[in-house]
Order: structure tokens, then C-alpha cells, then sequence
């Protein structure tokens, strides 16, 4: 309801404070616009924040007598245009708020880390009224580009907040926002080449200036001196000598690894990679192009040579990938080729400062390409020319638990739109949705194949063994016969080779052989997973959904039995067997445990290589396009807890795993083999891992989706409530349903509500309704705030939006 006599306009304003999560609403003058950087009363003090919406009524909880007005505008439409648009059809399409959108989107503390700054507009001679005015204008005449700090001018009038007010309003100084250095900025010394000639230098010294001019000029010192040899004493006296100058500079957290890596030069591309090259570099204007090429077959080679002609052009690039685990490789693989200066990552494993280093960075156009992992997505590069996603089938891209549910393959989509660049999808086994938007002569999708391994290497063989006849042969080891001679052969060869288990932990569960209870989690509908926490040398049980840990009981819980058992294999365990049955090889393991701490992925990987005859046991992770070259053997442990997931999407996912992780072998001189242990060898998904027919699968798996009414058939959304008392949550979903089945559209089909497949998680229950409609179903006519009605308080609304799992 509209107040008359009241402003007409209001803002909605995403205030940056530490726990703040929500706008508050201000009164707007007509001059404020979405995206204004502005001053506004927080309780007893003045805080910036981002205006992120405009409205003309007010809502009516809201009393219009309390509301304040916003103070002043300290910079105007802060984010580019086409930038800001990219978030308003991100919350668009996902039905949520910009500012969820924003508080992904944007780096912790953006603006409490910026500096507001004011400066003068040239050919401007004001009339000023006040002493401060007066006072505060020749200063600003001195600094014309950049001005000073709102803080400095301050200090240097006691009226200055008066006079630079008085300063703004005649328009002669303009208000902008600098991202400013970090409290924790980092300084370095760096040595700058000031005079490459001089006489009386020594050979060495002269050899000294010369590489420095070959390295651009200035480098940082440490590794300038790591490269050459060069002492510090020689370096201070070509200081002296006026040749060099050592000074301490701020090096931006980049979260590189700092180590010399040698240059890498363009490889000769196969026919396949140079005709797919020429594509890319011919594509349109947020064009979509798929690059479907088999393990091993160069994709990685073919994104370096699309992106080197664009840093060339001054055009940055985004590259985005699954796994925090795969950016140390990749990254390494791109700065051989374009150095480190020009690089950054972004991903949730930095700091807060590292990310707020890469934003400032990127906005200031410091850096041209930047790899990271799914919020990366909307890092702020300027002038894109390219947007590549690698392993565009992995479901890492996909945030499910919190809102916004969104999935970066389709925010990059729309990115490549409003940035008029082409979007490139790389993958092995290229997801179903993707692959069927090339299909048809009304194809959405160009299709780019590399369908042999580079330096005509064979894609390995693969062998299924039979666990049911292993059983039958008296064989009680998690082994077969078969991979274990292939251990053994491994070992005698000083091999390298990886063993895949889809299970982190000891063994899968902890169960009563008396009473046949499981011992479950208390907060969530699992049953705890058996771990030996190896430097405590003790037993847990953890919950691999909210991290539960206990240690394990020594009797039943239920019935007081001393008789449990662990069952089930986990990474730990086949890591534990292997060390027992060959003691000679080298095992390291590779799972979400061992890599918790920063770094923790590289370090595994650069020990693993290190060591011949070595064996890396691991979990899916593994699959995530690791290049280890020397590897020659790959085995799975136990195929069936794939192939058997409550998911329409089971047996896409299942062979994009197993064919990922298959391709680890052979990708070096040394051809590979394949051993996967099943007790369903006759599985259809292991068909087709046997005869490498990936496209023959999609094209099967695309007819079941359609006679069965799932994606890319249909459309999804997911209706998920959560709370802590089970009956509430479930009349809560019971209300919606109620809600929607009057209204739903033609073709929309409402399934549920239902438990969730595991419907509690975390001391929180979980039922969930499901809507299915046509492909051009626009989810706009769904009535959120009635929805948000049903759900009385403690029950939240999670809305998922072509959700990947329920």
C-alpha cells in the first residue's frame, strides 16, 4: 500500500556487514538506481552497501515513519551493465533473490575492503561558500587522475565532511569507489632493470642485466635469484651502479604456487585437434560449441591454443573446472604456457583475502585469464573473449544444499550472451543434455570430436571379472585373482597405478551380527561409516553427511552384543590391504580425507609421481581429469555401488565414472590395461564401457529419458522443506502441494509430496515435492510468496530449479 505524502520510491540495500544477510529498505531519491554503491544509518553508524532493488510500495509489515533515507551515493552503477543483467536473470530463472545471487556472486567484505575516494572534474571553477570548501579544492587540483581517500581529505579540515558535501552538490568533484589494498597485502622486494648497459660491468654482471631484460624488466627478487644463481651481494651492486633497483612492492595473493615451472612451448596438433581448433577460433558470438574428445586425446592442448591469439588481442578468458584437486594441474599447464602474471585462481579453498586480491585483480585488469571452480562463473573479467568449461558433465557445476541452486554450464551460457563471446564445453563423456543440443538440424550445440588419444596411443583395454565365480573359487579378498597378479606385475615393472573405490573410509557400515542393527547416525537416516583415524591410531564411526564422529562402540547399542562387525570397503580399507599383501609398493590415497588441507590435493599427486612402483587408491576425485602419464593400470575395486544408485540418471552417471577413471591408464609411452571387478558382468553400462561406445549409450539412454518423461525430455523443479520436527515439515509440503494442484499449468505434472531419498540430514527432515513439464515451461507463474506462506517457522523452502539429484 502506497503512504501518501511519503517519497514514491524505496530501496532495498544489501548492507556489507559481517552476518548481515538480508537488504534493508531505505528511502531513495529519484537520482538512485539498482547497482549504486551507497552511504546509509546502520544502527549508530554509517556503513556502505549496494543498492539491489528499487520499489514504489512499501511492504506492509513496514512502518514508512522509521524508515531513513539512504545518506548519499558514493559511486553510481558500480558493476558494468551487461554485468549486473547476467545476476538479475540468474535469481530470474533459479526463483530466488539477487541478493542470494549477490552474496555468491560477490567476494566477503567487497566494499568494507574498497575505498570511497573524491576527485575533481577538470574545466571546473566553482563558487564555494564554506572555508572547508574554500580549503579542500586547490588540494584536489593537484591530483586530477586519481584524487584522495574520502579518509585523507577528513584530515585535513575539521568541516571536510561539510565542505566535501558542498563540493559534490556543485558537481565540480566526482564520488567513485577504489578497491584498495588489502590490510593484509603482501610485499615483496622486486628488482626492476633501470640501465641494461654500463661500463665497467663484469661479464657476470652484464650476463645478470641481460636475463633480467629477457625476463620483461622486473621480476620478483627471490625468484629472479632462483633462476639465475645470482648472489645478493651482486645484485646490490648493480643497485649501487644505478642498473637495477631492489624496492618492496605489494604482490597480490593470487593462490599460485610460487615454484619456477619451465616454459612450455605450442605442441604440433593432430588433424582432429587443428580442425577443431579452427572451429573455435571461427565460432560466433555466444556461440556453444562441445569438444567430445576421449581420455588422452588433447582437449587441454587444443584450449591452450584457442586462448594464446586472445591474450594477444588483450581479451581475457574464464576457465572453469569441476574439482578444487584439478586447478593445481591445470594451472601449472597454463602458466608453462603464458606465465604466471597474467593468471589467477578463484575458487571457495582461498581466503577471504585471496579472493578479494583475485576480484581487485580482475576489475582493475591486472590479470587475463582466470581458472576456477563454480563461482568463478562470475568473476568480473573484462573484454571475455572466451569462456571454456572443462568436465562440463561433472555435477560439481551444480550447487544443490543452499540457494541459489544454480548450475555454472548454464550461467556461462548466458554469460557468453551478454558478453558476445563463445562458450566451450570440454569433455570425455559429454552429459546427455549437452549432447542431445547437438543432435537434429535444429542443433542449439556445435559438435567438435577428438576421437583418438594423441601420438596414436590405444585407449586401453578393459576386463570385467566375474566377483560371483571369485566367490565361488574359495577367493575371500576384496582382490581378485586377476588384479592381483596385475599388482604383482605392477610392482615388478616399478609401474604406477590407481585403484578406484567409490567410498571414502575404512568399511561402509558397522552392524550387530546378533541383532542385525546397523549403528546409524543420530541426526541423519544413515548408518555411520567405519574410520581409523591413523594418527590417533583410534576407531570412528563418522557420518559422511553432517560429520557425526563417534569412537566405535565395543558392544551393540540395541542389544548389548559384543559382536560387530565392519562391512562394506572404503578407500582406507583397500589402502590398508594393499600395504598388507604387497609391502614393497608405494600406496598414497587420494580422497576428500587425506586432501582436507590446503594444498592437500597437489602434495598427494607430486608424491605419488615421485615414486615408482607406487599405487594411488582413491575415490571419485580420481575421475576428475587428472593427467598422471606413467600410470599403466587402473582397477576398480567394486563397480556395483555405481551401478546401482536410486537415479534416473544412475547409469549416465555410472559410465561417465567408470569410463573417466578407466582413461587414467595408458596416457604415456607405456600402453594401459583396465580390471574392473563386478558381481553384474552383464550390466549393460559395463557393455558399453567394454566397447568405448560412449555416443551409441547416449543415444539408447536419450530414448529411455523420453518414453519416461525426464530431462532433456522435460523440465524439473524440486520443492524441498526442511525442518526439525518431522510432522511439521511434512503438513507443510502437504500445504503446497494443496497450493499448486489448482493452478498447474497444462503438461505440468506435481509428483508428491514424499520423504527424500534420505529424508533426514542433520537433525533435519526433508520432504520434497516434484514438478515435470514440457522443455519451454517458464517456472515464472509458480506463487513463491504463497509457498513461503505454508512454511510456518523452523521449515525453510529450498527451491531447486533442474535439480541433479532428489
Amino acid at each position: 500500500m502506497r503512504h501518501p505524502g511519503l517519497p514514491q520510491a524505496w530501496a532495498e540495500v544489501l548492507v556489507d556487514c559481517p552476518g548481515v544477510e538480508t537488504p534493508y529498505t531505505y528511502e531513495a531519491s529519484p537520482a538512485i538506481a539498482v547497482g549504486d554503491v551507497v552511504l546509509v544509518p546502520f544502527g549508530d553508524r554509517l556503513v556502505g552497501g549496494l543498492v539491489v532493488r528499487i520499489v514504489s510500495e512499501l511492504a506492509a509489515e513496514l512502518d514508512a515513519t522509521r524508515i531513513r533515507p539512504i545518506h548519499e551515493v558514493v559511486a553510481q552503477s558500480f558493476f558494468q551493465p551487461h554485468y549486473w543483467a547476467l545476476l538479475e536473470q540468474t535469481a530470474s530463472y533459479y526463483q530466488v533473490s539477487l541478493t542470494q545471487v549477490l552474496r555468491v556472486a560477490l567476494p566477503p567484505g567487497l566494499l568494507r575492503r574498497s575505498q570511497r575516494r573524491i576527485r575533481a572534474r577538470s574545466g571546473t571553477q566553482p563558487i564555494l561558500r564554506s572555508g572547508a570548501a574554500q580549503r579542500l579544492w586547490p588540494l584536489l587540483q593537484k591530483n586530477l587522475e586519481t584524487g584522495y581517500s574520502w579518509r585523507y581529505l577528513c584530515q585535513q579540515h575539521p568541516q571536510a565532511s561539510q565542505g566535501l558535501r558542498e563540493l559534490l552538490q556543485t558537481g565540480c568533484v566526482e564520488s567513485y569507489i577504489c578497491l584498495g589494498k588489502s590490510t593484509q597485502a603482501k610485499q615483496q622486494l622486486a628488482i626492476t632493470l633501470v640501465q641494461p648497459r654500463s661500463p665497467h660491468l663484469t661479464d657476470r654482471q652484464a650476463a645478470v642485466l641481460a636475463q633480467l631484460q629477457q625476463l620483461g624488466g622486473e621480476v620478483w627478487l627471490q625468484s629472479f635469484q632462483e633462476q639465475t644463481g645470482a648472489s645478493r651481494g651482486l645484485l646490490d651492486r648493480l643497485s649501487v651502479l644505478g642498473c637495477v633497483a631492489i624496492t618492496p612492492k605489494e604482490r597480490l595473493r593470487s593462490g599460485l604456487q610460487t615454484t619456477d615451472l619451465s616454459a612450455d612451448q605450442p605442441r604440433q596438433l593432430t588433424p582432429a585437434q587443428a580442425a577443431a581448433l579452427a572451429q573455435i577460433q571461427q565460432a560466433g558470438a555466444g556461440e556453444t560449441l562441445l569438444l567430445h574428445g576421449v581420455t588422452g586425446s588433447g582437449k587441454t592442448e587444443v584450449y591452450l591454443q584457442a586462448i594464446a591469439p586472445l591474450l594477444d588481442q588483450q581479451r581475457s578468458v574464464l576457465v572453469l573446472v569441476p574439482e578444487i584437486g584439478l586447478t593445481p594441474q591445470l594451472t601449472e599447464r597454463f602458466q608453462q604456457r603464458f606465465g604466471g602474471d597474467r593468471l589467477c585462481l578463484y575458487h571457495s579453498g582461498l581466503s577471504d583475502g585471496e579472493r578479494y586480491d583475485a576480484w581487485r585483480q580482475m576489475l582493475l585488469g591486472g590479470v587475463r585469464v582466470v581458472i576456477g571452480t563454480r563461482s568463478a562463473v562470475f568473476a568480473p573479467l573484462p573484454n571475455l573473449g572466451l569462456i571454456i568449461l572443462d568436465e562440463e558433465h561433472d555435477s560439481s557445476f551444480k550447487q544443490e544444499q543452499t540457494p541459489p541452486c544454480y548450475h555454472a554450464r548454464q550461467v556461462a551460457h548466458w554469460r557468453s550472451q551478454w558478453e558476445g563471446c563463445p562458450l566451450l564445453l570440454g569433455s570425455a563423456t559429454p552429459d546427455l543434455e549437452t549432447w542431445a543440443a547437438t543432435q537434429g538440424a535444429e542443433a542449439q550445440t556445435r559438435y567438435l570430436a577428438l576421437p583418438d588419444r594423441v601420438e596414436a596411443r590405444t585407449l586401453p583395454p578393459v576386463e570385467i571379472v566375474d566377483l560371483r565365480q571369485e566367490l565361488a573359487n574359495g577367493n575371500r579378498s576384496i582382490f581378485s585373482t586377476k588384479l592381483q597378479q596385475a599388482l604383482v606385475d605392477l610392482q615388478a615393472r616399478g609401474e604406477q597405478g590407481i585403484l578406484f573405490i567409490h567410498r571414502r573410509g575404512h568399511s561402509t557400515f558397522v552392524s550387530c551380527r546378533a541383532c542385525g542393527t546397523p549403528i546409524g547416525c543420530p541426526h541423519c537416516d544413515v548408518s555411520l561409516s567405519y574410520h581409523l583415524d591413523q594418527v590417533l591410531n583410534q576407531s570412528l564411526l563418522r557420518c559422511h553427511y553432517c560429520n557425526y564422529t563417534q569412537a566405535q562402540p565395543q558392544r551393540c547399542p540395541v542389544c548389548d552384543s559384543p559382536y560387530l562387525k565392519n562391512f562394506g570397503s572404503g578407500s582406507q580399507r583397500v589402502e590398508a590391504e594393499v600395504k598388507r599383501l604387497f609391502p614393497e609398493l608405494a600406496v598414497y590415497r587420494y580422497d576428500s580425507d587425506t586432501t582436507r588441507q590446503k594444498g592437500g590435493h597437489q602434495k598427494v599427486l607430486d608424491q605419488f609421481r615421485s615414486q615408482p612402483a607406487s599405487l594411488l587408491v582413491g575415490t571419485q576425485m580420481l575421475t576428475k581429469g587428472i593427467d598422471l602419464p606413467e600410470v599403466t593400470l587402473v582397477g576398480v575395486v567394486a563397480a556395483d555401488g555405481l551401478l546401482h544408485m536410486p537415479d534416473f540418471r544412475a547409469s549416465e552417471r555410472s559410465l561417465q565414472t567408470l569410463i573417466q577413471v578407466a582413461g587414467r591408464a595408458g596416457r604415456g609411452d607405456r600402453p594401459g590395461r583396465v580390471i574392473v571387478q563386478t558381481y553384474c558382468p552383464d550390466h549393460p553400462v559395463l557393455t558399453h564401457l567394454l566397447d568405448h561406445n560412449y555416443a551409441q549409450f547416449l543415444g539408447e539412454e536419450l530414448q529411455e529419458r523420453q518414453a519416461h518423461g525426464y530431462p532433456p525430455a522435460q523440465r524439473l523443479l524440486l520443492l524441498s522443506c526442511r525442518g526439525l520436527e518431522e510432522a511439521v515439515v511434512m503438513t507443510a509440503a502437504e500445504a503446497i502441494a494443496d497450493r499448486l494442484h489448482p493452478i498447474l499449468p497444462a503438461g505440468v505434472e506435481l509428483l508428491g509430496p514424499a520423504p527424500a531419498n534420505i529424508a533426514r540430514i542433520a537433525r533435519r527432515h526433508r520432504w520434497q515435492l516434484l514438478l515435470k513439464a514440457p522443455p519451454e515451461t517458464d517456472w515464472q507463474w509458480l506463487p513463491l510468496a504463497d509457498l513461503r506462506v505454508c512454511c510456518p517457522k523452523g521449515v525453510n523452502l529450498l527451491i531447486d530449479v533442474d535439480p541433479l539429484s532428489f
